[in-house]
């Protein structure tokens, strides 16, 4: 049996209560994943790391793939439901917007500028810029969004949204 760390408290606020289709991008060793199925979600998990994956493959479809490095694996596919958390890679902004189906939902959470200051990753392209979610999701409904620093035992600078892509 798996065990299963928390999953996203934003993904758990905004995730729809009707199960779909699901996209967990850069899944890891699938804390939002195992939440999702559990929920009744049939989900897709994408992630380089075949050996943190290996044991979701009985919860959930796996790709392993390096999405920063070859070419997007879900073209054509779309989702009720896609979630990211904790990953930035900026020319992957059209195809994750793709793969959300008209009416679907956008769950997006990762490391913002001044992250740098107190943590990983201190690299400035895999942090998000001021507002720079709002801006990915511009043409979108806004249905939350934050930008703020978390004090606590693991501080933290972050960006997050909820969005739904308008129906056809």
């Amino acid at each position: 049996m798996l065990r299963m760390s928390p999953p996203s408290a934003w993904l758990q606020r905004f995730a729809p209560n009707a199960p779909g289709r699901a996209l967990d991008l850069a899944c890891g060793s699938g804390r939002n994943l195992l939440w999702l199925a559990a929920a009744g979600w049939q989900v897709t998990g994408v992630d380089r790391d075949s050996a943190a994956t290996a044991p979701l493959r009985s919860h959930a479809e796996i790709i392993d793939a390096d999405i920063e490095n070859v070419a997007w694996p879900l073209a054509g596919r779309e989702f009720e439901l896609v979630v990211v958390c904790n990953y930035l890679w900026r020319p992957l902004f059209d195809d994750i917007r793709a793969a959300v189906k008209p009416g679907g939902w956008l769950i997006w959470e990762t490391f913002a500028d001044g992250q740098q200051s107190i943590g990983r990753p201190s690299r400035p392209e895999f942090l998000l810029q001021r507002g720079e979610l709002l801006r990915v999701c511009a043409a979108w409904h806004i249905v939350a969004f934050e930008d703020l620093f978390e004090a606590g035992v693991n501080p933290r600078y972050v960006q997050r949204v909820a969005a739904r892509r308008p129906p056809l």
